[in-house]
């Protein structure tokens, strides 16, 4: 299997092994499609390495029914792989107007609690923090803490998280950033999202 060549190797003490093993923070931003399905994507590696995998979605409705939800519930039951936990946070924020904003933020500030604790426990090697871009861009949970907890956290815990508007300062921060841009969709044409697609 190839394992790719670094074009850099740092002086930092550290040997060949330490480095490749060490915990990642990845972003998946940008305004195209795909920043949630690479992740759920980085979660089936996770589930085949036998890793216990967190899934925190901040944004997408509680009664949303999402496609890998449904997936990763039975190959973490499956005992073959990792253990899979999925917690709803949202009320589908971003894409549905509310009048319960308050509560939303204190839904996000919550779920961002709730990812400390986990963290502080090294409760799973593998976080998909889904649309917590959204909260730490519109101000409910502060950017510079996220940064700082995950900069310090113990083990050897890989953290995804994704959304468009991604801050600079976790751009900055992170290891690993994708920008997924759009070249061409379906709703531009006028076509709603479908099954299998979408969801």
């Amino acid at each position: 299997m190839p394992q790719g060549q670094p074009s850099v190797v740092p002086d930092d003490g550290l040997t060949t092994r330490q480095r490749r093993n060490r915990p990642l923070l990845v972003v998946h931003t940008g305004v195209g499609k795909g920043k949630s399905t690479a992740a759920f994507g980085l979660a089936l590696r996770a589930w085949n390495q036998g890793w216990p995998i967190g899934v925190f979605q901040f944004v997408k409705s509680a009664k949303w029914k999402v496609g890998e939800e449904n997936a990763l519930r039975v190959l973490g039951a499956s005992g073959e792989g990792g253990s899979v936990d999925w917690h709803k946070m949202g009320e589908g924020w971003s894409w549905v107007q509310r009048d319960s904003q308050m509560d939303n933020e204190e839904k996000a500030r919550e779920g961002w609690e709730q990812v400390k604790r986990d963290l502080a426990a090294e409760t799973y090697r593998l976080y998909v923090l889904d649309e917590f871009a959204y909260p730490m861009h519109w101000g409910w949970v502060d950017v510079d803490e996220v940064v700082s907890v995950l900069r310090e956290r113990p083990g050897t815990q890989h953290v995804v998280i994704t959304g468009r508007n991604a801050p600079e300062k976790l751009v900055e921060a992170a290891d690993l950033v994708t920008d997924m841009s759009k070249v061409k969709h379906p709703m531009d044409a006028g076509q709603k999202g479908q099954r299998g697609i979408e969801w």
